[in-house]
């Protein structure tokens, strides 16, 4: 009677359906295997290399993402407190060495240019010559003097601001 209506044996519909349960055998078979492995190697991760459970070691992990996070905060403290203090250090020099005189020979006068950050410092110029040394301090604000500098002062200075 089916055999009417559909225009094909019911002997097709029943091996296509035993195909299908077999096939379905066939792939639960797989997983059951599948599964097994699985089981196995979350028994060996459990358990750990010295026996200690995962619980134990999630919380060791925890316990050290935590003083990892307050060592960060900590650096980043330091980092912050170290660049305010930079800000005011010198961190830029120029050097000339002349002879003042001509006379002395040795190059023992000196100009030297100490500037922070926002070029602003002093430069020390001190000329040796047979009577003393003398010495002389001329103020830098902005990568510029009020003093009228020397040669020696100037290349100093624009040593010491990168122009070299």
């Amino acid at each position: 009677m089916i055999e009417q209506y559909l225009g094909f044996s019911s002997d097709y519909i029943i091996i296509g359906l035993a195909a299908l349960v077999l096939i379905m055998i066939i792939l639960l078979i797989v997983f059951i295997a599948q599964m097994s492995k699985l089981k196995k190697r979350y028994k060996i991760f459990m358990l750990g290399s010295d026996a200690r459970s995962l619980e134990d070691t999630l919380i060791y992990r925890l316990e050290q993402v935590d003083e990892l996070i307050e060592a960060n905060a900590s650096n980043e403290r330091n980092i912050d407190s170290i660049f305010k203090n930079m800000q005011s250090c010198f961190q830029k020099f120029g050097l000339v060495k002349y002879d003042a005189f001509n006379e002395m020979g040795g190059k023992l006068s000196f100009s030297l240019c100490m500037l922070n950050e926002k070029n602003t410092g002093y430069i020390i110029n001190a000329m040796h010559s047979r009577e003393g040394c003398y010495t002389y301090v001329k103020e830098i604000i902005d990568g510029n003097s009020i003093i009228q500098l020397a040669e020696e002062e100037q290349q100093a200075l624009d040593q010491a601001i990168g122009g070299m």
